[in-house]
């Protein structure tokens, strides 16, 4: 079944972009709020905020470059204290001085208790690790809790709806890279599947055969796991794919452990051999086409 559009409602509460936003979904109960660090002070009058949710501490790591997030719950306590006053205590602790804004979820009518927040925490974590696009700085796996299935249906469901609004405010922790196609449904319109593209060379440097695969996605292009990857750098690399070479988990032998995303085909290209060319010409698709001669078919 084809996916349906959604209404979402975007809030800038302070009038600007950068500023708090509230996110509203058409249909459901949850709310979010993007709260940059430097704003919590000017949530303490919002109600909601004392209530019982998720929150998430997005930043940048100092050691790799890379973003990364802390996935973590607040419940409600008797004096008022909730979400705000958890991320008051995160902010004044010198271990998480890496976030620089934060994204929580709670609920229009304070429906969050123990076993609903513990259970999202927990969702919301693995879903994170699995996405693989950001560093999980979550020390210990949350517990899951005990719940009937009426009640993880119902929390499911909260999750589907969280995971379109924190994409929606600029997060795509949820998301992996590439997703396999679902199975076509003849009664509904499906979206163009992404475009498989393919390198075979043998490199000067090393003397090996190089082959690699490679996804067009809505993102760019993302070098799939397993792919075979040049380990030497040639001197006209540029300074970014190096250090993206650096940082991404490539065997001692040149296996690619992992998807990584590239704005361009040239980059793409350039992080799988270690030098400069043009991925327009040396990326193929599965019959021999070029990527420029691709797209200049399909106009």
């Amino acid at each position: 079944m084809a996916k349906r559009g959604k209404s979402i409602n975007l809030f800038l509460m302070d009038g600007e972009p950068t500023g708090r936003i509230k996110c509203t979904l058409a249909n459901w109960t949850g709310v979010a709020y993007k709260i940059p660090r430097t704003a919590l002070d000017l949530c303490k009058e919002r109600d909601d905020l004392k209530q019982s949710g998720i929150y998430f501490l997005f930043g940048t790591s100092d050691q790799t470059g890379n973003n990364v997030v802390y996935v973590g719950q607040a419940g409600a306590r008797k004096n008022g204290e909730g979400l705000l006053y958890r991320l008051q205590e995160h902010k004044r602790n010198p271990d998480k001085d890496y976030w620089t804004e934060a994204v929580v979820f709670t609920t229009s009518n304070n429906s969050f208790g123990p076993t609903e927040i513990s259970y999202l925490e927990n969702r919301f974590c693995g879903l994170a690790l699995s996405a693989n696009r950001y560093e999980v700085k979550n020390g210990n796996d949350p517990t899951h809790g005990n719940i009937t299935e009426e009640k993880e249906s119902e929390l499911e469901e909260f999750a589907d709806y969280a995971r379109i609004v924190m994409g929606t405010l600029g997060h795509k922790v949820f998301e992996p890279l590439t997703v396999s196609p679902a199975a076509p449904d003849d009664d509904e319109p499906t979206s163009s599947p992404d475009l498989m593209l393919y390198l075979k060379r043998k490199s000067h440097k090393s003397g090996k055969t190089i082959e690699a695969t490679c996804k067009q996605t809505n993102e760019g292009f993302v070098v799939l796991a397993g792919s075979q990857i040049e380990l030497i750098d040639s001197q006209s690399i540029p300074i970014g794919i190096k250090k993206a070479r650096e940082n991404a988990k490539i065997s001692s032998e040149g296996l690619l452990r992992e998807d990584v995303l590239f704005r361009s085909p040239s980059y793409a290209l350039a992080f799988v051999i270690g030098g400069h060319a043009n991925g327009l010409t040396e990326w193929k698709t599965s019959n021999g086409t070029t990527l420029k001669d691709y797209e200049n078919s399909t106009g």
